[in-house]
């Protein structure tokens, strides 16, 4: 039995050295780790396509504890943010670190994804 939309939103998928979800708020952040490239970008799908299962998500995509991050991890990206788009929802990135930032400017993708600097109310008291 496949699990609907509404298990995957209330269900996230078990974190992993690569990627964990949690609720903050409003959102549903996706916490990304380590290095993203071909051999670990499964990790971060099972994560963005649970996010983006549900009618009108709105997803936060944490990379400031990523080491290294390749075209196949904006590939998960565009197909992520892209399926939040069809869902009447958005995906956006938090991101301090320049190589992100080079890389989003590089692939064209900057204005698609402006980064974040934090989470939203992240660090007020």
């Amino acid at each position: 039995m496949t699990p609907d939309a509404e298990d995957l939103a209330t269900q996230p998928p078990a974190a992993n050295p690569h990627a964990r979800t949690r609720a903050d708020g409003g959102f549903t952040v996706v916490e990304v780790a380590g290095e993203i490239d071909l051999a670990t970008v499964g990790f971060l799908l099972e994560h963005l396509d649970a996010a983006t299962a549900p009618a009108r998500p709105d997803v936060l995509v944490d990379l400031r504890s990523v080491e290294f991050f390749d075209c196949s991890g904006l590939r998960a990206l565009c197909r992520a943010e892209a399926r939040a788009r069809e869902r009447g929802g958005r995906l956006r990135i938090v991101s301090v670190g320049p190589p992100i930032r080079r890389l989003l400017t590089g692939a064209g993708l900057l204005n698609r994804f402006p980064p974040l600097p934090g989470l939203p109310g992240e660090g007020r008291q």
